[in-house]
């Protein structure tokens, strides 16, 4: 690949640059919150891959110095130099042609948004709920090591200690753009805990990964619209916690919608987490019928997340976990279930943008 090959790219970036400034330079637009913090954001992408495009065309022009060089010098000493600074040239070049990859991406609006995450058993009994439970530590100790804030919605626990429904907020710097790839149906291959003859088992959860409506969504619940209940909170096996009725439920008729809250004590609590969880869901159903709409490639549907989508494989016997959409495997899954989530993501991450920068370069 070379600057000509995004020149095209460049040339309309610049332009969209120069429209976004000149409305940035409006003082009316400041009146406009909301306007003005998009504009900013966007801004400040276009102005980091300006400066990432010139880094990789300089490395581009020193490397090409660098071979024109090779073939004219005799000292030998000198040319294990050129030599050193030639493979170091290429190592940045090779990384920042990754990053502009992912940085032309459309930009997805819920990147900077915080996140709802909900994981629940789908096939596997008591096994699935276990393995729920593992996603859960995973979740909760990844988020420890990207130092995002964690805050736990709602927790069912199964009998033996697995999971039946977990909801969990995510805020932080960059939590939507790397746990939307979460989103989907997980599998795992492993000798369960409840099996006596050491069969591998195969079962299933499901991760949803909503991004958190906000005022400016503007997601007006009408009362008329919300069935709301309580119940008694419960503990592992439908043991009653509580002796009060705390825990809220709340259906949304004309959606069919139902979400749940047992986390707090506090009725009123739990009245205000169940309809914040259920504001992004209607966000997400809206936001969904929006891209249907508007989406005219296959690079503005990246890492929608389809919940019914078969996404990963986690092969305990082999080690090995499998992302299935982006061909990704590693080989240290103990690792992995400890937190560092990134083994996988980075290389999702690094094939996706792969995948954009080739749709972009055939002018896709």
């Amino acid at each position: 690949m070379t600057p000509q090959d995004l020149s095209g790219v460049l040339a309309e970036m610049k332009g969209r640059h120069a429209e976004v400034e000149r409305q940035l330079s409006d003082p009316k637009i400041y009146s406009d919150r909301t306007l003005c913090r998009k504009l900013s954001r966007e801004r400040g992408r276009l102005e980091a891959f300006f400066q990432l495009y010139d880094d990789w065309s300089r490395a581009l022009r020193e490397l090409a110095g660098n071979h024109e060089m090779l073939q004219t010098e005799q000292d030998e000493s000198l040319r294990q130099l050129i030599a050193s600074d030639t493979a170091e040239l290429e190592g940045k070049i090779a990384q920042a042609e990754k990053q502009l990859g992912a940085m032309l991406l459309p930009p997805d609006p819920n990147d900077a948004r915080n996140t709802i995450v909900e994981i629940r058993p789908a096939a596997g009994g008591e096994e699935a709920a276990l393995f729920a439970g593992s996603m859960f530590r995973l979740y909760t100790r990844y988020a420890e090591r990207r130092g995002w804030k964690f805050e736990l919605l709602d927790l069912s626990e199964s009998e033996l200690g697995g999971v039946k429904e977990a909801t969990f907020s995510l805020s932080g710097d960059d939590v939507f753009s790397r746990m939307k790839f979460e989103s989907g149906v997980h599998r795992v291959q492993r000798v369960p805990v409840t099996e006596a003859s050491g069969r591998i088992h195969t079962s299933t959860i499901t991760v949803s990964v909503l991004p958190e409506a906000e005022e400016m969504d503007d997601i007006v619940l009408s009362p008329d619209d919300l069935e709301i209940s309580t119940f008694r909170s419960s503990g592992p096996g439908g043991q009653n916690v509580n002796r009060t009725d705390s825990a809220v439920r709340i259906v949304h008729k004309p959606s069919g919608i139902t979400v749940a809250s047992q986390q707090e004590r506090s009725q009123i609590r739990n009245r205000e987490i169940a309809l914040r969880i259920l504001k992004s869901k209607l966000l997400e159903i809206r936001q969904r019928e929006e891209a249907r709409k508007h989406a005219d490639s296959k690079r503005q549907q990246v890492g929608t997340g389809d919940r019914s989508e078969r996404i990963r494989t986690y092969n305990f016997p082999q080690s090995r976990c499998t992302d299935h959409r982006f061909g990704v495997s590693v080989y240290d899954l103990p690792g992995l279930m400890e937190g560092n989530l990134d083994l996988i993501l980075d290389p999702v991450l690094e094939e996706e943008g792969r995948k954009n920068l080739e749709s972009v370069l055939k002018g896709e």
